[in-house]
This record gives structure tokens, C-alpha cells and sequence, in this order.
């Protein structure tokens, strides 16, 4: 179903309230698995519990709303990846969401880290990653960053534009330096996924399009630089990508644009970047692939492109995010209010409130994004009803879960968890209508720590110069 209004589908075409493929749970209380960390259960008396502690203690500890972060899993997420990409270089994407702690875990588990602004390189670097770690991307890096970079030496810069390869040139020759690059292109790849998040096409603002000869030109004006080693190629298609069709073609044309540069140059490039973009459930209807079907699938594609094209195979890597801490992670709520609405045909719709919104998860209201949720402090024998958890704000469309069967006796002061929350909700999260950001906890054998605080009404006045007035 298309959603055509940002009110949801009773103003589109729909005969019913609910999406076609929201189906009808048999038990509501049954937690799917592929949409949870590895540690999360429903406790006998019916309480969500998260690596041996329950959400109820939980909240009562740091308050809600708050992101919770299953250490354990994180890790074996991370290792899953490096493990699967065996002889690959796998960079976390931050932007994913990024904390000092997380950089350390990233670090500690064998990955490297991808940054794209100077206040994620800061956090990197203070978090004491090894600079030849991390990747700088970025489609319009400030000089500030770009010195920063050069000057900690990171392992490799993304390079965009040919306004940046000039920036580079002379911030080098300033800091009598080389940089480490790599050429962004556009393969002109069309994921299947929402228009914001499809970065391969050619009508956008990252990179150098292959089709046009742009990608080219660059290159060959970075190899012959005195003051930039060129890598290799950098290509991302996009973002909640489940299967390698896109990656296929993606490959093919890089390779080919390898080859004509050696043939322009004589130079065989040393490595190539997929990218990331790998999807994760945020619904039962998702159905992502694991590691390890990735990496062969990857591994065959690029074996077979390097063959046609007749080149040494380059060191490979790939940027994962969202499937690492996506899963690893969930959003905890208390519900405040709970509404019916008639909406006409004999139809009425369920509106649960609950006390965060789209301050703390834009997805939904940005992407249309669908999440899941699950009543969190007890179970119930109540009958399922379709609902439509909505937040705080003063905006029609702030909406966090647009569709799910919950119990029809959710009511005041329950909990409700948001699965598949760790990525890009604390990382794209805002201080709409002077809302406090909540805090993100991790969880480990019941014990809990705080990676980033909960904002507080101080916070946001101390940056009010006309507060102290």
C-alpha cells in the first residue's frame, strides 16, 4: 500500500483501517524474534525483560521515554559481520548512531569506523579510535573537518566533488601532507527502497556520476595530484536494502570504470567500497538476509565481475550500520492516553499516546517508515485491535507505529516497546516543540549503563542566550 497523506491510510484507498499485510497475531503477546535483540524475552509474569532485566525496572531507574541498547548483541552483531567479510574491511557507519562508548565496542570487536561530519570524527577521536580506522564521508566537508582529518591522519577521505579534491590539494600542500582518498561515484542504480534514502540514481547530490565521465575525470585528476593517494572507488545504492540485485549492477560498473582506468593509466586501483545499506525487520513482513548469505552472494558477485574484466581482485569493504545497532536496540514508552476515533463506513481507529514521538523517531513521519510494537509491562488475554501509536507533538502526521495489533485493554501508564529502534532515532532526533531528548542506556546480565544522558529543560535554556536576561 502506498501511503498517500501523511494522516495515514484512511485517506488513501483503503476499505479498511488496518494494511494488508498486518496480520492478525494469534497470541498478541508473542514477541517476534528477528525484530529483538538476542536477550529479549517475556518474563512468566508477562514483563519484557532485556539481557535479564525488565523493562519495568528499567524504566523506573532512567524514566521514558529512553533507547535501550543490548551490549551483548551489539557485539555479536559486530562480529557476526567482521566474521562473515573474513579478509574484507568492515567500517560501522556511524551516522547509524554513534557515542563514544559505541566506538570503543566498534573498535574493540575488530571494525573499523565511518564518520561524514566534524562532529562525529570528534567523537571518534575522543573516543580513541585508531585514525587509520576511520573513513570520512560527506558530500560538502568543511575545511574545519578536512583539517582535522588530515591533520590525525584518518585512514581514507571520501572524496565528492571536484571543489573538494581542490580543497584537499591545498589544505595538503598547507600541511605539506598527503590525503588518502577515494572517488564517491553514482552508479546509477535504482534501490528499491524510499526516494530519500536511494543514493545511486543519477538526480542527487552525492558523488560522481560514472554515465556522464564525471567519475573518470576525477580520478585520473586525483592519481596525478602530488598531494593525494588515490585508493580506489567508493559506491553506496542506498539504505534497508534485503537481497544483492542492486549490489550486482553496482559491481559491474565499478569494475568497468577499473578497468578504463588502468587501460587510461596503467595502474591497477588497490580497493572498492559497496557500500552499506542492508535492511533489518522492523515488521514481520521484513525478511532481511544474514551475514553470511550477504557475504557469499557479495563474494560471488565480485569474483565473477573482476574475471569478465580481467582484473586483480582489490581489497574489498562495506559499511554496515543499521544492521548491527538497528536490532540491538529498542525504544521504551509510557502510554498517557488512549482514543477511538470514528472514521466513517462503520470504521474507527485506535489512537494510543504515548509520551515521546517524532522528536525522538522522525523515520516514520520523514520515510513513511513502518516499526512494530509490543505491550511491554504485562501480558494481556485481551483481543488484539489494530492501533496507531501517536506522540506528543503538535503535528498531525507524528506518528510512530502506524499500524499494529495491540490489546484492546492498553491502557494509561502501560509500557509499550518499539523494536529495531537502534538506529536512526537517537542519531536524527530533535528538540521539536522544546522536547528533551531522551537517554540511550545500554543493558548487560541486568546491569545498566548510561551512554547518553537524558536532555534536560536546562540543557535546552543553555543555549538560550536571552534566557539569563
Amino acid at each position: 500500500m502506498t501511503h498517500m497523506h501523511v494522516a495515514g491510510s484512511i485517506h488513501a484507498d483503503a476499505t479498511s483501517p488496518a494494511p494488508v499485510w498486518l496480520t492478525r497475531p494469534e497470541d498478541v503477546n508473542a514477541l517476534t524474534p528477528k525484530l529483538w535483540s538476542s536477550s529479549v524475552t517475556r518474563d512468566p509474569d508477562g514483563v519484557v525483560s532485556v539481557a535479564g532485566l525488565k523493562l519495568t525496572d528499567l524504566a523506573g531507574q532512567v524514566g521514558t521515554p529512553a533507547y535501550v541498547l543490548d551490549e551483548r548483541d551489539f557485539r555479536e552483531r559486530a562480529r557476526g559481520w567482521r566474521d562473515a567479510f573474513g579478509g574484507w574491511t568492515v567500517y560501522y557507519a556511524g551516522k547509524s548512531f554513534l557515542c563514544t562508548t559505541i566506538a570503543r565496542w566498534v573498535v574493540e570487536e575488530g571494525l573499523s569506523l565511518d564518520v561524514c561530519s566534524l562532529g562525529e570524527l570528534t567523537v571518534a577521536l575522543r573516543a580513541g579510535v585508531p585514525p587509520e580506522r576511520i573513513g570520512m564521508h560527506g558530500n560538502n566537508k568543511s575545511e574545519e573537518e578536512l583539517r582535522l582529518g588530515l591533520e590525525r591522519g584518518v585512514g581514507r577521505i571520501i572524496v565528492d566533488s571536484a571543489d573538494e579534491i581542490g580543497r584537499l590539494e591545498r589544505l595538503c600542500a598547507e600541511l605539506d601532507t598527503t590525503a588518502r582518498v577515494m572517488i564517491r561515484v553514482t552508479t546509477g542504480v535504482e534501490a528499491h527502497t524510499h526516494e530519500y534514502i536511494a543514493t545511486a540514481h543519477e538526480d542527487q547530490k552525492f558523488g560522481f556520476s560514472i554515465q556522464g565521465g564525471q567519475a573518470l575525470v576525477a580520478m585520473v585528476r586525483c592519481y596525478h595530484s602530488p598531494r593525494l593517494d588515490l585508493l580506489g572507488i567508493h559506491s553506496h545504492i542506498g539504505s534497508q536494502i534485503f537481497d544483492t540485485n542492486g549490489f550486482e549492477v553496482a559491481a559491474r560498473r565499478t569494475l568497468k570504470l577499473f578497468a578504463q582506468f588502468k587501460e587510461a593509466t596503467g595502474v591497477s586501483l588497490a580497493e572498492l567500497d559497496l557500500g552499506g545499506g542492508f535492511g533489518i525487520a522492523y515488521t514481520k513482513e521484513d525478511d532481511p538476509a544474514s551475514p553470511a548469505e550477504l557475504a557469499a552472494g557479495l563474494r560471488e558477485i565480485i569474483a565473477h565481475e573482476v574475471r569478465g574484466f580481467g582484473l586483480v581482485e582489490p581489497a574489498i569493504s562495506i559499511e554496515p550500520g543499521r544492521a548491527i545497532v538497528g536490532p540491538s536496540g529498542l525504544a521504551l514508552y509510557r502510554v498517557g492516553t488512549v482514543k477511538v476515533v470514528e472514521i466513517g463506513g462503520g470504521m474507527s481507529r485506535r489512537y494510543i499516546s504515548v509520551d515521546g514521538g517524532m522528536s525522538d523517531n522522525i523515520r516514520p513521519a520523514l520515510y513513511a517508515a513502518e516499526y512494530s510494537a509490543s505491550l511491554a509491562s504485562r501480558s494481556s488475554d485481551a483481543e488484539p485491535v489494530v492501533s496507531r501509536v501517536v506522540g506528543v507533538h503538535c503535528e498531525g502526521g507524528d506518528i510512530l507505529v502506524r499500524d499494529e495489533f495491540l490489546p484492546s485493554d492498553v491502557r494509561p501508564g502501560d509500557l509499550l516497546a518499539v523494536p529495531a529502534a537502534g538506529a536512526y532515532s537517537r542519531s536524527m532526533a530533535s528538540n521539536y516543540n522544546h522536547t528533551p531528548r531522551p537517554p540511550v542506556v545500554s543493558v548487560l546480565d541486568g546491569r545498566v549503563s548510561t551512554l547518553v544522558r537524558r536532555e534536560t529543560l536546562d540543557d535546552l535554556l543553555a543555549l538560550d542566550a536571552g534566557a539569563s536576561d
